[in-house]
């Protein structure tokens, strides 16, 4: 009876050991399990957010955060100019050579035409004509000082045309005996006469 007893004590005390046993190891193991270190949420977001750029509320970047693949402005190389180099010709700007020459002006209309002379040079006039022939003046000096400007001014408009001269001055000097002029050969001496005392220097 007494061995019975014993051995159903110590079958109890085996059981309530064993089973103290897996309780223990339960605990260790939920502890060990509860223990073992888990990323938060809110550790994971602060790792991710240190590595990524800042951004303001509406997605923008931070003033002052650097941007992946930015880059700064290029910086002209030193010695770079805007504009043209000085001294060099503007753009647009006609070159001198190829400027075409700009008209000569019109001379006007009483070039050559001599002043109305004075008495000592009209009486030397008057003296030189008659001389040639007394009709060429005619007894009327103002028409043949007349007569002899309008003559200076064509052999100024015409120096080397000698025939042209002396056309003009058959025309210009005549009188009721001589419509059509005094003949080539007066109108020659005339011409002289007149360079001689009227007419400025060629």
């Amino acid at each position: 009876m007494r061995t019975r007893l014993l051995a159903a004590t110590l079958t109890a005390f085996t059981a309530v050991s064993l089973a103290a046993c897996s309780s223990s190891g339960s605990g260790t193991s939920a502890a060990g399990a509860g223990g073992s270190p888990t990323a938060s949420p809110t550790a994971s977001a602060a790792t991710a957010a240190a590595g990524a750029p800042t951004t303001g509320s509406t997605g923008a970047p931070t003033p002052g955060a650097s941007t992946p693949g930015a880059s700064a402005p290029a910086t002209p190389a030193t010695g770079a100019s805007d504009g043209p180099a000085a001294g060099s010709p503007s753009a647009g700007t006609p070159d001198a050579a190829g400027t075409p020459a700009q008209p000569k002006p019109a001379p006007p209309a009483d070039a050559g035409l001599p002043t109305k002379p004075g008495t000592d040079v009209t009486a030397k006039l008057v003296d030189a004509l008659n001389a040639i022939d007394p009709a060429i003046v005619g007894g009327k000096p103002d028409q043949a000082v007349d007569r002899a400007r309008n003559q200076c001014q064509a052999m100024y408009q015409f120096p080397k045309d000698r025939a042209k001269l002396v056309e003009l001055a058959d025309q210009r000097f005549t009188d009721a005996a001589h419509p059509q002029g005094f003949g080539p050969e007066k109108a020659e001496k005339i011409i002289e006469a007149l360079r001689a005392t009227l007419c400025p220097p060629a």
